[in-house]
């Protein structure tokens, strides 16, 4: 079989909620290189397929660098999220849905799992975010684009290796008016969010941004440390947009 044909097609239909599970690879390196995505391993059930996808094929063509086109993207039936690191990008799948939570597929076993635009886990990276204990008025959950004025929450964060867990981040989360972006050609007219994270015990520091649709809180783009030192700009190419409640 040639390397770009896949082996069971993905249907673009409203996702069904099931639970998913990443495997784990060494280095997040492998992911960054794979263009176009193939041999992602997906389990459980998908709205994004009426049958259960089992493998997609990806050749390999070493470019650290990955800038799809529009054409390129349309050409293939799937969700699709371009995440980028300094060490290069990559195009993920969308596979599987578990109620709000989305996971991103990438080759090697790399997944990223998305609650509301935001990465609530991942695994397979030479650092992971091993979870997050939101608090009860999660300002994601409410959606971003309601925010007047900066709003502080905590959580609790896992990271791994090294066994850090439970560490208690302080987050604040403030609005900093209108931009325009643009992806595939399209400009966007949106509101930049900027979340500051502090995690005192470990002398840790970061910034993060979103780019959200100012109808109903969609992140169409963001910059996300998921552990330190790692950051992921995440793109929606092909977006699974979330049904209103």
């Amino acid at each position: 079989m040639p390397p770009d044909q896949l082996t069971h097609t993905v249907r673009t239909t409203a996702p069904k909620a099931c639970s998913a599970a990443g495997r784990t690879m060494p280095a997040w390196r492998r992911l960054l290189f794979a263009w176009p995505l193939l041999l992602l391993g997906v389990h459980g059930c998908s709205d994004l397929s009426r049958s259960s996808i089992s493998t997609m094929k990806l050749a390999m063509h070493g470019r650290p660098q990955v800038q799809p086109g529009a054409a390129e993207v349309a050409a293939r039936p799937y969700y699709q999220l371009l995440a980028t690191s300094p060490q290069g990008s990559a195009v993920l799948i969308l596979g599987n849905l578990d109620g709000r939570r989305q996971a991103w597929y990438g080759s090697h076993g790399v997944v990223v799992f998305l609650e509301h635009g935001r990465v609530v886990q991942t695994g397979g990276l030479g650092q992971n975010l091993d979870g997050l204990q939101l608090p009860a008025d999660d300002p994601f959950a409410r959606g971003l684009h309601t925010l007047t004025a900066p709003v502080t929450y905590r959580v609790d964060t896992d990271w791994s290796p090294g066994y850090r867990y439970g560490v208690p981040v302080d987050a604040t989360l403030t609005p900093a008016g209108h931009e325009r972006i643009s992806i595939l050609g399209t400009t966007r007219d949106v509101l930049r969010v900027d979340e500051q994270l502090s995690a005192p015990a470990l002398h840790y520091r970061t910034r993060n941004h979103y780019w959200v649709d100012p109808r109903d809180g969609f992140i169409w783009k963001s910059e996300q440390q998921v552990a330190p030192g790692l950051t992921l700009q995440l793109v929606q190419l092909r977006p699974y947009r979330e049904p209103s409640p």
